[in-house]
Protein backbone atom coordinates (compact mmCIF):
# COMPACT_ATOMS: atom_id res chain seq x y z
CA UNK A 1 0.00 0.00 0.00
CA UNK A 2 1.10 3.58 -0.62
CA UNK A 3 2.54 5.38 2.36
CA UNK A 4 3.41 9.04 2.79
CA UNK A 5 5.11 10.67 5.73
CA UNK A 6 5.03 14.31 6.77
CA UNK A 7 6.20 16.16 9.83
CA UNK A 8 3.59 17.30 12.32
CA UNK A 9 4.12 19.57 15.32
CA UNK A 10 4.92 17.65 18.48
CA UNK A 11 2.04 19.39 20.22
CA UNK A 12 -0.33 17.76 17.74
CA UNK A 13 0.60 14.26 18.80
CA UNK A 14 -1.10 12.28 21.55
CA UNK A 15 0.17 13.43 24.93
CA UNK A 16 3.20 15.26 23.57
CA UNK A 17 5.54 16.27 26.44
CA UNK A 18 5.38 19.93 27.42
CA UNK A 19 8.51 22.06 27.16
CA UNK A 20 10.56 22.19 30.31
CA UNK A 21 9.12 18.94 31.65
CA UNK A 22 11.74 16.25 32.31
CA UNK A 23 11.13 13.06 30.39
CA UNK A 24 10.65 9.80 32.23
CA UNK A 25 12.14 6.53 31.05
CA UNK A 26 10.63 5.46 27.72
CA UNK A 27 7.99 2.78 28.01
CA UNK A 28 6.95 0.31 25.35
CA UNK A 29 3.50 1.31 24.04
CA UNK A 30 0.70 -1.12 24.84
CA UNK A 31 -1.70 -2.23 22.13
CA UNK A 32 -5.07 -0.52 22.56
CA UNK A 33 -8.19 0.21 20.56
CA UNK A 34 -11.02 2.71 20.65
CA UNK A 35 -14.41 2.83 18.97
CA UNK A 36 -16.21 5.86 17.55
CA UNK A 37 -19.95 5.29 17.27
CA UNK A 38 -21.54 7.41 14.52
CA UNK A 39 -25.18 8.45 14.25
CA UNK A 40 -25.86 9.38 10.62
CA UNK A 41 -29.67 9.27 10.74
CA UNK A 42 -29.82 13.07 10.40
CA UNK A 43 -28.20 15.41 7.88
CA UNK A 44 -25.58 16.43 10.45
CA UNK A 45 -23.73 13.37 11.83
CA UNK A 46 -23.20 12.94 15.56
CA UNK A 47 -20.58 10.97 17.46
CA UNK A 48 -20.62 9.42 20.91
CA UNK A 49 -18.10 10.80 23.41
CA UNK A 50 -17.59 10.24 27.11
CA UNK A 51 -16.04 12.35 29.85
CA UNK A 52 -13.42 10.55 31.94
CA UNK A 53 -13.58 10.61 35.72
CA UNK A 54 -11.63 13.52 37.19
CA UNK A 55 -9.70 11.21 39.56
CA UNK A 56 -8.17 9.05 36.82
CA UNK A 57 -4.41 9.27 36.34
CA UNK A 58 -4.61 9.23 32.53
CA UNK A 59 -6.49 12.09 30.82
CA UNK A 60 -8.66 13.02 33.83
CA UNK A 61 -11.80 14.94 32.95
CA UNK A 62 -11.17 14.76 29.18
CA UNK A 63 -13.80 13.84 26.63
CA UNK A 64 -12.73 10.75 24.70
CA UNK A 65 -14.02 7.84 22.66
CA UNK A 66 -14.55 4.60 24.62
CA UNK A 67 -11.62 2.20 24.43
CA UNK A 68 -8.76 0.44 26.18
CA UNK A 69 -6.17 -2.33 26.05
CA UNK A 70 -6.46 -5.83 24.63
CA UNK A 71 -7.38 -8.51 27.18
CA UNK A 72 -6.69 -12.25 26.74
CA UNK A 73 -10.36 -13.06 26.10
CA UNK A 74 -10.44 -10.69 23.12
CA UNK A 75 -8.34 -13.19 21.16
CA UNK A 76 -10.84 -15.99 21.82
CA UNK A 77 -14.24 -14.40 21.30
CA UNK A 78 -16.21 -15.76 18.29
CA UNK A 79 -17.46 -13.23 15.73
CA UNK A 80 -20.20 -13.06 13.10
CA UNK A 81 -18.19 -11.24 10.43
CA UNK A 82 -14.53 -10.51 9.77
CA UNK A 83 -12.72 -7.23 9.25
CA UNK A 84 -12.37 -6.05 5.67
CA UNK A 85 -9.18 -6.97 3.80
CA UNK A 86 -8.27 -3.28 3.67
CA UNK A 87 -8.58 -2.90 7.44
CA UNK A 88 -6.69 -6.14 8.13
CA UNK A 89 -3.83 -5.13 5.83
CA UNK A 90 -3.56 -1.62 7.29
CA UNK A 91 -3.62 -2.91 10.86
CA UNK A 92 -0.62 -5.12 10.10
CA UNK A 93 1.51 -2.33 8.61
CA UNK A 94 4.42 -0.96 10.65
CA UNK A 95 3.94 -3.61 13.34
CA UNK A 96 7.12 -5.67 13.92
CA UNK A 97 6.38 -9.38 14.25
CA UNK A 98 2.63 -8.76 14.21
CA UNK A 99 0.63 -11.85 15.09
CA UNK A 100 -1.93 -13.12 12.61
CA UNK A 101 -4.83 -12.29 14.91
CA UNK A 102 -3.70 -8.86 16.13
CA UNK A 103 -6.18 -6.84 14.06
CA UNK A 104 -9.06 -9.09 15.08
CA UNK A 105 -8.11 -8.82 18.77
CA UNK A 106 -7.88 -5.03 18.52
CA UNK A 107 -11.33 -4.77 16.94
CA UNK A 108 -12.82 -7.00 19.63
CA UNK A 109 -11.10 -5.00 22.36
CA UNK A 110 -12.75 -1.85 20.98
CA UNK A 111 -16.18 -3.53 21.05
CA UNK A 112 -15.72 -4.94 24.56
CA UNK A 113 -14.43 -1.67 26.00
CA UNK A 114 -17.33 0.19 24.43
CA UNK A 115 -19.75 -2.16 26.16
CA UNK A 116 -17.94 -1.88 29.51
CA UNK A 117 -17.83 1.93 29.41
CA UNK A 118 -21.15 2.79 27.74
CA UNK A 119 -23.42 -0.27 27.90
CA UNK A 120 -23.66 -0.46 24.09
CA UNK A 121 -23.31 -3.94 22.59
CA UNK A 122 -22.15 -3.95 18.98
CA UNK A 123 -23.05 -7.00 16.92
CA UNK A 124 -25.93 -9.10 15.65
CA UNK A 125 -28.52 -11.56 16.91
CA UNK A 126 -29.01 -13.14 13.47
CA UNK A 127 -26.87 -16.19 14.27
CA UNK A 128 -27.90 -16.80 17.85
CA UNK A 129 -25.61 -16.70 20.88
CA UNK A 130 -21.90 -17.54 20.63
CA UNK A 131 -21.19 -21.24 21.23
CA UNK A 132 -18.24 -20.46 23.48
CA UNK A 133 -17.47 -17.27 25.36
CA UNK A 134 -14.37 -16.18 27.32
CA UNK A 135 -14.75 -15.25 30.95
CA UNK A 136 -15.44 -11.65 31.87
CA UNK A 137 -17.48 -9.05 30.00
CA UNK A 138 -17.98 -11.27 26.94
CA UNK A 139 -20.35 -13.40 29.03
CA UNK A 140 -22.88 -10.57 28.78
CA UNK A 141 -22.86 -10.92 24.99
CA UNK A 142 -23.72 -14.61 25.33
CA UNK A 143 -26.57 -13.81 27.71
CA UNK A 144 -27.91 -11.21 25.28
CA UNK A 145 -27.43 -13.68 22.37
CA UNK A 146 -25.21 -11.24 20.48
CA UNK A 147 -22.20 -12.03 18.31
CA UNK A 148 -19.76 -9.18 17.64
CA UNK A 149 -19.71 -8.26 13.94
CA UNK A 150 -16.29 -6.98 12.86
CA UNK A 151 -17.48 -6.42 9.31
CA UNK A 152 -19.30 -3.30 10.51
CA UNK A 153 -16.06 -1.66 11.75
CA UNK A 154 -13.95 0.82 9.78
CA UNK A 155 -10.28 1.32 10.69
CA UNK A 156 -9.73 5.08 10.51
CA UNK A 157 -6.52 6.02 12.38
CA UNK A 158 -3.58 4.91 14.50
CA UNK A 159 -1.57 6.88 17.07
CA UNK A 160 1.33 6.09 19.40
CA UNK A 161 1.81 8.12 22.56
CA UNK A 162 5.28 9.75 22.31
CA UNK A 163 8.11 8.83 24.69
CA UNK A 164 8.29 10.70 27.96
CA UNK A 165 4.84 9.86 29.30
CA UNK A 166 4.16 7.59 32.30
CA UNK A 167 1.69 5.61 30.15
CA UNK A 168 2.02 4.90 26.44
CA UNK A 169 -0.42 3.28 24.03
CA UNK A 170 -0.36 2.18 20.41
CA UNK A 171 -4.01 2.97 19.75
CA UNK A 172 -6.10 1.98 16.74
CA UNK A 173 -9.25 4.01 16.13
CA UNK A 174 -12.28 2.25 14.66
CA UNK A 175 -15.60 3.76 13.59
CA UNK A 176 -18.98 2.05 13.44
CA UNK A 177 -22.50 3.17 12.59
CA UNK A 178 -25.00 3.38 15.44
CA UNK A 179 -27.26 0.94 13.59
CA UNK A 180 -24.73 -1.77 14.54
CA UNK A 181 -25.79 -1.44 18.20
CA UNK A 182 -27.79 -4.60 18.94
CA UNK A 183 -28.51 -3.97 22.62
CA UNK A 184 -27.99 -1.31 25.27
CA UNK A 185 -27.53 -1.97 28.98
CA UNK A 186 -28.74 0.98 31.09
CA UNK A 187 -27.04 2.67 34.04
CA UNK A 188 -23.47 1.73 33.10
CA UNK A 189 -22.35 5.36 33.27
CA UNK A 190 -22.44 6.64 36.86
CA UNK A 191 -20.63 9.33 38.88
CA UNK A 192 -18.17 6.63 40.01
CA UNK A 193 -17.52 4.90 36.67
CA UNK A 194 -14.60 5.46 34.29
CA UNK A 195 -16.81 7.57 32.04
CA UNK A 196 -19.07 9.80 34.11
CA UNK A 197 -20.98 11.36 31.21
CA UNK A 198 -21.96 10.39 27.67
CA UNK A 199 -22.87 12.86 24.94
CA UNK A 200 -23.96 12.60 21.30
CA UNK A 201 -22.36 15.63 19.67
CA UNK A 202 -21.76 17.03 16.20
CA UNK A 203 -18.19 17.53 15.01
CA UNK A 204 -18.49 21.25 15.73
CA UNK A 205 -19.80 20.60 19.23
CA UNK A 206 -17.08 18.03 19.90
CA UNK A 207 -14.36 20.59 19.16
CA UNK A 208 -15.72 22.79 21.95
CA UNK A 209 -15.17 20.03 24.52
CA UNK A 210 -12.05 19.46 26.62
CA UNK A 211 -10.28 16.98 24.32
CA UNK A 212 -6.88 15.29 24.26
CA UNK A 213 -4.74 16.54 21.36
CA UNK A 214 -4.95 13.30 19.42
CA UNK A 215 -8.73 13.18 19.74
CA UNK A 216 -8.97 16.55 18.01
CA UNK A 217 -6.76 15.32 15.16
CA UNK A 218 -8.73 12.12 14.72
CA UNK A 219 -11.97 14.10 14.69
CA UNK A 220 -10.70 16.02 11.67
CA UNK A 221 -9.63 12.81 9.95
CA UNK A 222 -12.96 11.16 10.75
CA UNK A 223 -14.99 14.09 9.47
CA UNK A 224 -13.19 13.84 6.12
CA UNK A 225 -13.80 10.09 5.99
CA UNK A 226 -17.49 10.48 6.86
CA UNK A 227 -17.77 13.02 4.03
CA UNK A 228 -16.37 10.29 1.80
CA UNK A 229 -18.91 7.78 3.18
CA UNK A 230 -16.11 5.84 4.92
CA UNK A 231 -14.96 4.45 1.58
CA UNK A 232 -12.26 1.75 1.95
CA UNK A 233 -9.81 3.51 -0.35
CA UNK A 234 -9.53 6.63 1.87
CA UNK A 235 -6.15 7.15 3.58
CA UNK A 236 -5.66 6.00 7.16
CA UNK A 237 -3.41 8.37 9.16
CA UNK A 238 -0.74 7.09 11.54
CA UNK A 239 0.57 9.54 14.16
CA UNK A 240 3.84 8.94 15.99
CA UNK A 241 7.04 10.65 17.05
CA UNK A 242 10.48 10.09 15.52
CA UNK A 243 13.63 11.84 16.72
CA UNK A 244 11.52 14.19 18.81
CA UNK A 245 9.48 15.28 15.80
CA UNK A 246 5.83 14.53 15.26
CA UNK A 247 5.03 12.53 12.16
CA UNK A 248 1.85 11.82 10.24
CA UNK A 249 2.13 8.83 7.96
CA UNK A 250 -0.56 7.47 5.68
CA UNK A 251 -1.22 3.74 5.81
Amino acid sequence: MDRATSAAPASALPDAPERGVAKVAALRPRNAATLIVLDRTKRTPKILMGRRHASLAFMPGKFVFPGGRIEPGDRLMPVAGALSARASDALALRVPRASHGLGRALALAAIRETYEETGLMLGTREYGPPETTPEGSWQAFREAEILPDLEALHFIARAITPPGRPRRFDTRFFAVDRKAVAHEVPDVVTPDSELVELAWVTFAEARQLDLPRITGLVLTDLEAQVAGNLAPYLPIPFYYESRSKGQRETL
